[in-house]
């Protein structure tokens, strides 16, 4: 496996959420994280059905955009009761003419749940894949998954995403009724990370 040797990443995303998270999980290894939106790099299509097959997109992209090594995080949130939706495609379902609004894509999971008569608790989990890309092609790839449960109405003010109707297993409180120091090392990007961790940063 391929150590992390360079002071300077890309994060492939526009999501100034996650580059929050990730700066901060980056921190005590002293490499410093930029996002492709400020080196104004776009964003490649995502064609593949997995998250791996789209994290190798974005990373590859913008590795080979930057000349630099480039860290992409696909996500989402897999819905026992729907078969694994919305899944890989989380944030296909808050598109609306006017950008991304996960209230609506919130609902419209709680609202199939519902018209379905699914059994509570409604079991779910969030996953995310890490892919850490260089620019001569090499890449590294971390999963880490978070299960817990989808309820409703929507609780909490923190966070992004589906994190006001996610909570962990364990947990009395949604992702978005924590602070993100609470939130941090419970999360699917956090485990993914402690993979990459023990792979490239140790």
């Amino acid at each position: 496996m391929r150590k992390l040797t360079e002071t300077k990443i890309v994060l492939a995303s526009h999501n100034q959420g996650k580059l929050g998270e990730i700066q901060l999980l980056l921190l005590p290894f002293g490499v410093m994280c930029v996002s492709a939106g400020e080196l104004s790099i776009d964003e490649p299509a995502e064609t593949e059905s997995t998250f791996s097959g789209n994290a190798r997109i974005k990373a590859h992209y913008a590795s080979r955009a930057s000349g630099l090594p480039a860290l992409s995080d696909d996500s989402g949130i897999s819905v026992d009761a729907l078969n694994g939706a919305p899944g890989v495609y989380t944030a296909d379902w808050a598109e609306t003419l006017g950008g991304r609004n996960f209230n609506l894509a919130m609902k419209r999971v709680w609202d199939k749940l519902e018209e379905c008569d699914a059994p509570k608790p409604r079991l779910a989990q969030f996953n995310c894949t890490l892919c850490l890309a260089w620019p001569d092609g090499h890449d590294e790839i971390f999963a880490g998954v978070v299960p817990g449960q989808v309820i409703w109405p929507m609780r909490g003010k923190h966070g992004f995403g589906f994190d006001p109707v996610f909570q962990p297993d364990g947990y009395k409180k949604t992702f978005a009724e924590m602070l993100p120091e609470e939130k941090g090392p419970l999360t699917h990007r956090a485990d993914a990370f402690t993979k990459l961790v023990a792979g490239c940063l140790d």
